[in-house]
């Protein structure tokens, strides 16, 4: 994702509240030991990181191929993504140096790297005869280079979102998903797919809050009906006919043919769901893939992957990677990047692929991973139709009108993860049916009208 075009009219405020807040936390306490130094005389570096599978796997990993490689100790700290974010933000506004290393995304990226928290590393990359900064995909190093040119971050993994549904049960049903499915032909197969077996529901899509909860899928489904969260002068339109048109669509098909639960189901409840045979389809991100193929899964070889439905665009899935950004104020710099080059590199690619099994590597980010035989052996239900969503990804032009911002399912700006977040409350509030669409707009509406009144003139 890259950082606001020459155009964009900057915020009258110098950051968020919460950007605000952290910029004023004083370091009594806090602790030091960054780029400390172990008993052994090796480095010792700290990394925060979110708590998925594949950061679990890595910490698994590290001690006995990275540590014995190279003599540098690695402390994880794993937290919840809510979590990892708001420790991340207060350590890296403040320049605590607490951790050397942290795991960010595409969202955060160019915002950090404008406040000046992160380390440039294209020169490292650049120099790193291992590392190989073309191989990754163009999207990918794309969304994690700031205003300025430079690259920010590396990528852990990388993904976009595709619609995952069950072929043996369409089959029986005498359905068959279209090679590029309307979200019209979704909401009619999700009909005819109720009941298909039972207790299945014919989707799942996310209800739970949050701006990288509904707010995701959602949004890119705003973009192909033909909305946006913004006009390119910062003019809200979450009230447009567009965007209430998406949102009613959205809120209707999981409340007539989704999920139980649904107001509390976000990406893993309806991971769990589809492994359960609780559901037919699923729409989300293609990191889902590895584990509804992995070892042990019962729906392993069953599922088909279609792209991201549209309906006025000619694509509609989202772009987004877990990244490593090394702290501006870590006080081992090459350590750390050792540790990103190791991490974001092949060889870490195929170590997971040989000890855990190819469906679980980190994928999504290089693109000579998909030219490796073994991995598409192994993948080959979901490698293709994975990398052709990541690389088709328009994360500068994901609707039908000039956006004054990038990004596909967030809008890349400070503000949107408290817009966001409190926007999804009222629409999840919706799909819960104690409120009206209408409602739920309405009060979005407002919320969206604080945000622009920040980035114009008055």
């Amino acid at each position: 994702m890259r950082a606001r075009s020459p155009g964009i009219r900057r915020a009258r405020t110098a950051a968020p509240a919460a950007l605000v807040l952290a910029l004023t936390l004083t370091c009594t306490g806090c602790y030091r030991g960054a780029g400390d130094t172990g008993n052994d005389g090796s480095d010792t570096i700290n990394v925060l990181m979110v708590n998925n599978p594949q950061m679990v796997d890595l910490q698994r990993l590290t001690a006995r191929h990275f540590t014995a490689r190279t003599g540098i100790k690695v402390h994880f700290t794993l937290l919840p993504e809510d979590d990892l974010r708001d420790k991340m933000s207060q350590d890296f506004s403040s320049q605590a140096g607490q951790y050397d290393v942290a795991s960010l995304s595409n969202y955060e990226t160019p915002i950090y790297a404008r406040n000046g928290w992160l380390t440039p590393l294209g020169e490292r990359a650049a120099k790193d005869p291992e590392f190989d900064q073309q191989d990754i995909l163009a999207p990918v190093r794309s969304s994690l280079t700031a205003a300025d040119g430079k690259v920010y971050a590396e990528p852990f993994y990388g993904e976009s979102s595709f619609l995952m549904y069950r072929k043996d049960v369409l089959a029986a049903a005498g359905l068959t998903m279209p090679a590029h499915p309307t979200w019209r032909q979704v909401a009619a197969l999700a009909a005819k797919l109720d009941g298909a077996e039972k207790g299945m529901k014919g989707i799942c899509l996310r209800g739970q809050p949050g701006w990288g909860q509904l707010a995701a899928p959602l949004t890119t489904v705003v973009n192909t009906f033909g909305g946006t969260w913004f006009d390119k002068d910062w003019k809200p339109r979450v009230d447009s006919p567009e965007f209430t048109r998406a949102t009613r669509f959205y809120v209707d098909l999981i409340r007539e043919h989704g999920e139980a639960g649904a107001p509390q189901a976000g990406y893993t409840e309806c991971l769990n769901d589809m492994q359960q045979g609780k559901v037919a389809m699923w729409y989300d991100a293609t990191a889902g893939a590895g584990s509804l193929e992995s070892d042990g899964s019962k729906v392993a070889g069953k599922i088909g992957y279609a792209p991201a439905p549209v309906e006025k665009t000619k694509s509609s899935g989202w772009l987004y990677t877990w990244a490593w950004g090394v702290q501006k104020a870590s006080r081992h710099q090459d350590a750390a990047w050792k540790f990103v080059s190791w991490a974001s590199g092949k060889g870490y690619e195929r170590l997971v692929g040989k000890e855990l099994g190819w469906s679980r590597t980190p994928g999504g980010k290089r693109a000579s991973l998909y030219r490796d035989p073994e991995y598409r052996e192994e993948s080959g239900a979901f490698a293709a139709a994975t990398e052709e969503a990541i690389r088709t990804a328009r994360p500068d032009d994901p609707g039908v009108q000039p956006r004054p911002a990038p990004g596909i399912q967030f809008v890349g700006i400070p503000e949107f993860s408290d817009l966001g977040t409190k926007a999804s409350q009222e629409i999840s509030a919706a799909i819960a049916g104690k409120q009206s669409v209408a409602a739920a707009l309405a009060e979005s509406r407002r919320l969206a009208q604080e945000v622009s009144d920040a980035y114009t003139d008055r």
